[in-house]
Order: structure tokens, then sequence, then C-alpha cells
């Protein structure tokens, strides 16, 4: 792979793909003749994104995956419908995500840690022989800077309603199960061929933000990066011939280039949430 060069016959799956930043990164993808699938919750939303994708980029191979990640059954049933393809896949980008959301998932973790660290951890877990079996192959996943405020995980508050207006404690913390799971990914496939990438986006104003009450929505979306500067990083970990890129693993990055991750972020920490994340998923 390489950050000039085409990707014709490189295979990629973006979770969020139909909006944000992730629509941003499919677009680039199917531009430079890569296969894309695009992973949505709504089918109506999916679908008419991958349509106006392959209007806008000349390239058929888009496709669309419904897939909802506060649902573990929606989850595994989206990795079989792709394992069902036969195709191989190069690279998983895990990009959807939910701030300022209160609620539980299906199967009752809190919603923000349940989608954007619990729901991407069961796709990458069920996905990975797939991905082994194609390697050289990826998973990126985009994080935050906001995992820097988080103090760690208090895994008895991960079966509650996220507390507060804005939820930003929770989503803080959903963003450090992002860097301890891509950093944990990275020792547990290490001589596989695949390689693990966290990374912080930027602040986007992106739809992520849509459910944070509208009289606190302005002030937390002012002065935010577009969707297009938002995804720079993460096609700089999905497609980068760098050696300092395409050698690495576990490794966070913003800006395209990598950033140490926070103090908190550490491999025992990471070893323990990859445990009970694995019990959770099969449990």
């Amino acid at each position: 792979m390489s950050e000039l060069a085409g990707l014709a016959g490189v295979t990629f799956l973006v979770t969020g793909g139909n909006t944000g930043i992730g629509r941003a990164t499919v677009t680039s993808l199917a531009q430079r003749g890569g296969r894309v699938y695009v992973a949505s919750r709504s089918a109506a939303k999916g679908e008419a994104a991958v349509t106006e994708i392959k209007a806008a980029t000349g390239n058929e191979a888009v496709f669309f995956l419904p897939l909802d990640l506060a649902d573990l059954d929606s989850v595994r049933a989206c990795a079989a419908t792709f394992l069902a393809t036969g195709e191989p896949l190069h690279v998983l980008v895990n990009n959807a995500g939910v701030a300022g959301r209160r609620g539980l998932t299906r199967q009752g973790f809190e919603l923000m840690f349940g989608v954007n660290h619990l729901g991407h951890f069961a796709l990458t877990s069920a996905l990975l022989g797939r991905l082994t079996a194609s390697a050289p192959a990826r998973v990126v996943t985009v994080s935050s800077d906001a995992h820097y405020s988080a103090p760690g995980i208090d895994f008895s508050a991960l079966r509650r309603p996220a507390r507060g207006v804005t939820g930003l404690r929770e989503y803080a913390v959903s963003k450090l199960g992002n860097v301890l799971f891509s950093a944990e990914l990275g020792r547990r496939t290490a001589g596989t061929g695949v390689r693990s990438y966290a990374l912080h986006p930027g602040v986007v104003a992106s739809d992520i933000w849509r459910r944070v009450p509208w009289p606190v929505r302005p002030l937390v979306t002012r002065r935010m990066l577009s969707v297009t500067e938002g995804a720079q990083t993460s096609l700089y970990c999905a497609t980068s011939d760098a050696p300092e890129v395409a050698a690495a693993s576990g490794q966070f990055y913003d800006r395209c280039a990598p950033r140490a991750a926070s103090a908190v972020a550490t491999p025992e920490l990471a070893r323990v949430l990859w445990e009970r994340s694995q019990e959770w998923i099969t449990g």
C-alpha cells in the first residue's frame, strides 16, 4: 500500500462510513481505486451514501453493510455477512462513534463505551482471522485526545448510563478504551502481518456531536476541523508506506505523526480490558 499510489486490489471496511470523517475516508479510498465496504446502522442513509460516493468517485466497488455497534448480535451478523463474500480484508477502519448520548447498549453497557470500544472490539475479533489471512493488513481505530482526560476505567460504571449533561467523562473513558485496545492488539498480532493504529483525528465538527443538547452543542463544536481535514490521519494510518508507519504497530497518532498516549494507558490496563472485553462479547 502506498500513500500516493492507487489502491486497486485493496479491500477496506469502514464503520460509520456514511457520514462525517468516515464518509470523507471512504470517498478518498474510493477515489484511489480501493474496494470499500461502508458499515453503518441506518440502511437508508448507508445505501444513499454508497450511491452518492459511487457517483462522485466513478468507483462502483463501494458496498453497504448493516451494522449497529450498540448490539453485539448486529456486530456478529455484519462480520458474518462480510466473511461470506470470501473477499480479503486488508484494512479495517474502526471509525464510527457516539458522543454526548446517555443510555445503554442492547447488552447493557454504557452507550458510548459499548459503541466506541466494545462494538469495535467485537467486530475486530470476528474479522481478525480474515485480516491475518489477507496480511499485510491493518486495523485503524479512531480514538481522541479526549482519552488524556480519563483517569482510568471504573469497570463498575460501564453498566450504567452516562451522568451529567455532556457525558464527556464517559466519552473520554471510551476513547481510552480505543487506545488500550489498539496497543494490546498490536502486541497480540506481532509477527502475523497485522498492524494496529489508534489516532486522534483532530477536533472535528462531525455528526458525532449531534446528540449533545442544543444549548451546549455550538460551544462544543465551534472552531473545529472540517471532516475532510479530520480524515487525514485515518487515511495516513490506513494507507501510508512510510517506514515509520508500515513497520509500527500499537502506537497512537495525531496529525499524521506518532504521539505518546496517556500515561494511564499501561500494558497492564490494556490486558485487563482485553480480557474483560473478550468475556463480555462471548458471555
